[in-house]
């Protein structure tokens, strides 16, 4: 009778560890902002936004630098869309930062104050944002 119960008693703490082990594996396999909304991350040249005919206007911009970049943001940003027209306005702030910080400023502020969390870009946003505050 002893042994019957001996045995009881180990299969019982055997079932009872594999339970607790199973149990315990459902919350390692979590990720861990498991309530959190995952930001896909896109290149910024493959952000939506940008109408295809400017792209060979934008990149002779870039070609140009900071101003350049500036004066493609006058001339065509009403026409470009975010995220796009956020990580662009972000490219200028970061080029003209060194010449021109009060600028970079200004312009990081505006992108801030629209972008929204679920943006491509704002993880970006976050990132550059000790620097201009």
């Amino acid at each position: 009778m002893k042994f019957v119960i001996s045995a009881v008693i180990i299969i019982g703490l055997f079932l009872g560890a594999r339970q607790f082990y199973q149990y315990w594996g459902t919350f390692k396999t979590q990720p861990a902002s498991h309530g959190a909304v995952a930001r896909v991350q896109v290149a910024d040249d493959q952000l939506p936004g940008l109408p295809a005919a400017l792209q060979p206007a934008l990149e002779q911009a870039r070609q140009h630098g900071a101003a350049g970049l500036r004066s493609f943001l006058a001339a065509h940003g009403d026409t470009i869309d975010d995220p796009r027209r956020a990580s662009l306005e972000l490219d200028y702030a970061v080029l003209v930062t060194a010449s021109n910080p009060t600028e970079a400023c200004r312009v990081f502020a505006k992108v801030k104050e629209r972008l929204d969390p679920n943006s491509p870009v704002y993880d970006r946003m976050k990132r550059l944002e000790k620097t201009y505050e």
